[in-house]
């Protein structure tokens, strides 16, 4: 997670200032905003374009359903995340404090997601409270 920018900056650029590193091997799940965005020591998993008037193989729509898989559950968490509407929603405060925010609401969807007590009705001893 990056620090807030202000005013709109490219994916790229963000990524190419903070100069972000990564484990070896790793694998770089990327949408079109980071076309162009090769760090080394990394797999880059980008879906395959479909060419004009031509259809995807098999083995091509396998990889970019097993990519848009993962994606879809990242987009999760980040909707997650934003059911703290203090995220979502024009916020007035200094930036750090914004990424402190965004901190926060990111702990708490952990929580709510790695709870035990996730749903309304607790079990306790074979009764429910």
């Amino acid at each position: 997670m990056s620090k807030t920018y202000s005013g709109s900056v490219h994916d790229v650029t963000i990524a190419k200032q903070e100069n972000c590193n990564y484990p070896e091997g790793i694998r770089l799940y990327k949408d079109l905003g980071y076309i162009g965005y090769t760090p080394d020591s990394v797999i880059n998993m980008i879906p395959i374009k479909k060419p004009k008037k031509k259809d995807l193989t098999l083995l091509q729509k396998w990889h970019n359903k097993s990519i848009s898989s993962v994606r879809v559950s990242v987009e999760h968490a980040i909707a997650g995340i934003k059911r703290c509407r203090i995220i979502k929603e024009r916020c007035r405060v200094a930036y750090y404090n914004r990424d402190n925010l965004l901190l926060i609401a990111t702990g708490l969807h952990n929580l709510r997601v790695f709870s035990s007590l996730r749903s309304y009705k607790m079990r306790l001893n074979h009764k429910y409270i």
